[in-house]
């Protein structure tokens, strides 16, 4: 595979587990920041600062979402390609989420609003034993 500015380089993919606590939400934030730091030392891959608090803020909402309303394991999937990051978050709820529209006067549950802000792509997958939440995060160039 050939991603588009960034030589020719096969997909880089991460993930890891957690246990549902409200810990998960700070550990699967690092791992994520982890994954973006590794593409930069392992492959080159420089982003803009802007980018990778994109990348924390969208995955800690789809953790939090997970921890509130799914009870057990969790699980986060990153691949890199095509200067897009695909954050995938499986949990074991097999209720669909609810994306409200826009209300700034609502108080809270803006979560699912802003990752549809700030993603190319919302995709929702009942699975046997839960469900699984793709979306695509542009991942900007850092400016040289």
């Amino acid at each position: 595979m050939k991603d588009r500015g960034y030589g020719a380089m096969h997909a880089v993919r991460g993930g890891a587990t957690y246990d549902g606590t409200s810990e998960s939400i700070a550990a699967a934030r690092y791992f994520a920041t982890r994954f973006v730091a590794q593409l930069h030392d392992r492959h080159g891959v420089a982003t803009q600062r802007e980018a990778v608090g994109s990348l924390q803020l969208v995955v800690s909402e789809l953790i939090t979402n997970a921890c509130k309303f799914a009870p057990g394991s969790t699980s986060l999937d990153l691949e890199f390609a095509g200067g897009k990051l695909a954050i995938t978050v499986s949990d074991t709820s097999t209720t669909m989420p609810v994306v409200m529209a826009a209300d700034p006067g609502r108080v809270g549950q803006h979560g699912l609003e802003i990752v549809r802000a700030l993603c190319d792509g919302f995709e929702v997958q009942r699975e046997p034993a839960g469900k699984r939440i793709r979306v695509l995060l542009p991942l900007r160039t850092a400016i040289a």
